[in-house]
């Protein structure tokens, strides 16, 4: 049953069933929305001007004829389909299962039960699993059809079809999953009386409307519905006189024809004409659509290889009557096929591998030809590798099925046989090339996961040495400083001056190398955005350079506004972006130059404020090669101890912080300017327009 009309049903099963969620389901459904609009303008609604759209139709009609309609023609839907598999009168089923519906609800209503219209639909489903037979089985069970709906019946069904109609329609309920015991009411409404009377009320409501399934009732059904209602003979007898309107009724709206006075149809009137060779091979191929698409969703439903080949191979000795089955995967790199290793001659199997170069080999010839292939029938000799299958398998046939979608060979499964199964074979060969199709898609999507899972493991493993790389770099720059500051203090210890400048510094940029790496850890670094004043960090990151060896022979200028500056960037990664500019430009300045720091204030750009800063050297410029990939880790020209990845690092912060960063460079020098989006508190004086 289609998903929509589930919902439908479960809706209209609800109280407080509302006309705009039932329109909105509705206009889900042509069929139901024709219906709707169809019973809104008929002459039983129709006053004056005719409706035309689907939500007047349903506040015409009322909720309560919606409901009836909708389980209705759900359950026609439902049973249209069944009935088009055989040319049986079904006048009788639907009259059988209209009354019964009908009865129910009332029962239901007088029984004060919860919910009449599940009853309702209990009554009308209760004997779906005869439907369902006679399409599966139209040549076996036609005559069955139009026996007495009795106990016996069911004996009957069991002997010849392994299964009563009970049984099967219980079954089939159970697949549309409703929140009811509806399936239950199907299952046990042949059983005796006695296991029912204390059941569940939607079960007996059930039981007592299949008894009272038609227009007339005899005493001895009455006594029974009594027993199970709990309700007195002149209650049944009332609802056996308002039933058969309402069935009329119930008929109309459902668009079909009903003699509810005709007499039950004969055997004799079933069209017993042999059915054409075309017919039959229709129904076959309906059937292997069906078993087709749910051995799909079963394949499809495994998550790993392993597992899936051998669900495969099981299902083909259950499906085929084999004695055992593998499935060789093919191996495209080598033009071979291989064994897969599962089952239960894995170990043997695992180093199996048959060329599909070889002339001798009539497996290879059936992957080429993509057909299947009966091997060991004498036509041919057989190769080394066919022999040892037939050995392995201890049978007198091998089946060789490929397993191949969309003109690409996945493998092949291989099954073992008797001799005499060769022709039940010929007859299944559509059915198996769906099966082998199926296997392939399956084998097709799990291996394509497989790869992008490889690769994603490959990326990640990339992402993680380069987030390494740079982890490194930036630990570098803090060390580097505390060697420097190491050197000063152990001059000032040796002339016994005051340390608890350098010793502060020391604590910072030690508690710095625990923040980068915790950065590190976290690879997000969008989390730790925090507020910093500009003129703070600048002085902050001079002070570190000032008295060290790296400003021996460089000036160092800063030129910042008066004006406190706030950005919206953590203290901590904003000294990281100076710091690596400033070592870049003093370690490009051998023979000494001049730094400067600047910031000319605010800066308005396509509507959004940010702060300016630059960092600008005196140096010899950046060559055209390097500048063509600034920002990307190249190999630094700086020698082995340099990896490159300063700028990579600053262009990555810089980002990640929502700014801006650019470079200008010529022989007078390289200037960086980077733009930092400014607190929301900034109040936007003096700005710098774009």
């Amino acid at each position: 049953m289609s998903q929509i009309l589930l919902k439908l049903m479960t809706l209209c099963q609800s109280d407080d069933a509302g006309i705009n969620e039932l329109s909105r389901l509705v206009a889900q459904d042509p069929a139901m929305t024709a219906k709707m609009m169809g019973v809104a303008n008929s002459s039983a609604y129709h006053r004056g001007d005719s409706v035309n759209t689907l939500e007047q139709a349903l506040m015409v009609i009322g909720t309560s004829m919606i409901k009836t309609i909708v389980i209705n023609e759900s359950v026609f839907q439902v049973f249209d389909k069944f009935s088009r598999a055989s040319e049986i009168n079904l006048n009788d089923f639907w009259l059988h299962s209209l009354f019964a519906g009908v009865k129910a609800r009332m029962l239901a209503v007088r029984m004060k039960y919860s919910n009449p219209e599940e009853a309702y639909l209990a009554g009308l489903l209760h004997d779906v699993g005869r439907l369902a037979m006679l399409a599966i089985a139209p040549k076996e069970y036609s005559q069955h059809f139009l026996a007495k709906d009795s106990d016996d019946l069911c004996v009957v069904e069991v002997r010849t079809l392994q299964a009563s109609h009970a049984e099967v329609g219980a079954w089939l309920i159970e697949q549309w999953r409703l929140d009811s015991f509806i399936a239950d009411s199907v299952l046990y409404h042949h059983e005796p009386i006695a296991r029912v009377t204390d059941a569940h009320p939607l079960i007996r409501i059930a039981f007592a409307s299949n008894i009272l399934g038609e227009n007339h009732v005899q005493d001895e059904q009455i006594d029974i519905a009594v027993a199970l209602s709990g309700l007195n003979e002149s209650d049944i007898l009332e609802i056996n006189t308002l039933a058969a309107e309402e069935v009329k009724n119930s008929a109309q709206f459902l668009g079909i024809q009903l003699d509810i006075d005709a007499q039950k149809t004969s055997v004799a009137q079933v069209q017993h004409g042999k059915q054409s060779d075309q017919k039959d091979e229709l129904s076959a191929e309906i059937k292997n659509m069906l078993l087709a698409g749910q051995i799909g969703k079963t394949f499809s439903s495994q998550q790993a290889e392993t597992g899936l080949i051998e669900i495969i191979t099981k299902s083909a000795c259950i499906l085929f009557n084999l004695d055992q089955a593998i499935i060789l995967r093919f191996d495209r790199k080598h033009n071979e096929l291989r064994g897969s290793g599962v089952g239960e001659h894995r170990h043997r199997l695992a180093d199996f591998v048959l060329p599909l170069s070889k002339d001798d080999s009539q497996i290879a010839v059936s992957i080429h030809e993509s057909r299947l292939t009966l091997v060991g029938d004498g036509k041919r000799l057989l190769g080394v590798p066919e022999e040892q299958l037939l050995r392995l398998f201890m049978t007198e046939r091998l089946v060789c099925l490929p397993l191949s979608i969309d003109g690409h060979c996945m493998g092949v499964l291989i099954g073992g046989l008797a001799a005499w199964q060769g022709a039940d074979f010929a007859k299944s060969e559509g059915f198996l090339k769906v099966f082998g199709s199926q296997a392939a898609n399956a084998l097709k999507n799990i291996l394509s996961r497989q790869d992008e899972k490889e690769v994603a493991e490959i990326r990640m493993a990339q992402e993680y040495r380069e987030a390494s790389r740079k982890v490194a770099h930036e630990v570098n720059n803090p060390l580097s400083i505390i060697k420097n500051y190491l050197g000063i203090l152990d001059r000032k210890l040796l002339n016994k001056d005051q340390l608890s400048t350098e010793l502060s510094i020391l604590n910072e940029e030690i508690d710095r190398v625990g923040k980068i790496v915790d950065d590190f850890a976290e690879l997000d670094l969008s989390q730790k955005k925090g507020i910093s004043d500009i003129g703070t960090v600048v002085k902050d990151v001079v002070k570190l350079f000032q008295q060290t060896e790296f400003i021996d022979t460089i000036q160092m200028e800063v030129r910042l506004p008066d004006d406190k500056i706030e950005v919206i960037v953590s203290a901590d990664v904003l000294k990281q972006i100076l710091i690596n500019l400033l070592k870049n430009s003093m370690e490009a300045m051998n023979h000494g130059g001049m730094v400067e720091i600047s910031s000319q204030g605010l800066v308005n750009r396509d509507g959004v404020l940010y702060a300016e800063l630059s960092v600008r050297d005196t140096g010899p410029g950046i060559a055209p090669e390097v500048m063509a990939k600034l920002f990307t880790p190249v190999q630094s020209t700086k020698g082995l101890a340099h990896s490159g990845l300063g700028l990579n690092i600053v262009h990555d912060l810089v980002k990640k912080m929502h700014g801006l960063i650019s470079c200008r460079s010529g022989k007078q020098g390289t200037t960086f300017d980077i733009l930092l989006p400014v607190a929301s508190s900034i109040e936007a004086t003096a700005v710098i327009y774009s």
